[in-house]
């Protein structure tokens, strides 16, 4: 295991949800070994989860999207609504990708797929605390697929309006194609040789002049814009 990133104060607070006790409890278990993350509570279904939330508010919610009550798609809405701040993290045998839309319209951050190995859980967990969205692989290939044939539509039907796009500047530009690409902070300073915390401030003014509130809905804005195809 990694341990404690030297950056971080306090423990990432987790609400782990699953029906299947055996797996959640997995899930608790893995968790326990890090250092800089916490579960602070469980639950068995979905109308659990929002009123755990609720009561806890955690800084991240692992999820199932099928459960008795209340759907993890319904839970999703109903904690983001109870905590805004806390980041959804679907964590499913589904890779259907009507769930996947689904999540994310419901304000889910991530999307993985169960069969993620231990290594990678707690990492996904401090990538969401930390702002970035966390999708299997082959599940961000659907969604940024899906999206792109929404937009191509969008663009066919024409845009109504003389409202003007908000400007970016060519390296908030750079950062935000990068971003609808999957990589993390690392990898696009990396790509575009600057710091980590550069990278940071970039996204975070994107976000602000977009008034957009995560990752996710900046890619798929570079997606809708066509800010992908200006390579």
């Amino acid at each position: 295991m990694t341990g404690t990133p030297p950056t971080r104060r306090e423990p990432i607070r987790v609400l782990v949800v699953d029906d299947h006790a055996f797996f959640r409890r997995g899930l608790v278990s893995v968790l326990a070994e890090e250092s800089d993350i916490s579960v602070v509570g469980e639950a068995g279904d979905g109308r659990q989860a929002v009123d755990q939330a609720g009561d806890l508010l955690p800084d991240v919610v692992l999820m199932d999207v099928r459960m008795p009550h209340i759907s993890g798609i319904d839970a999703c809405t109903g904690i983001k609504s109870a905590v805004p701040s806390a980041k959804i993290v679907m964590l499913t045998i589904s890779d259907e990708e009507e769930d996947l839309f689904d999540a994310i319209k419901a304000g889910a951050t991530g999307y993985l797929l169960k069969e993620i190995s231990v290594i990678e859980l707690p990492e996904a967990v401090r990538a969401v605390a930390d702002g970035q969205s966390f999708i299997n692989p082959s599940m961000a290939t659907k969604l940024i697929g899906e999206f792109a044939t929404l937009a191509k539509k969008e663009s066919d039907k024409g845009r109504g309006g003389d409202v003007p796009a908000p400007r970016l500047t060519d390296r908030e530009k750079e950062v935000l194609r990068l971003v609808a690409r999957g990589l993390n902070n690392r990898d696009i300073g990396q790509e575009l040789y600057i710091s980590e915390n550069t990278v940071k401030n970039h996204i975070r003014n994107i976000l602000e002049k977009l008034q957009l509130h995560s990752r996710m809905e900046a890619a798929l804005y570079a997606i809708r814009e066509r800010i992908l195809d200006e390579d």
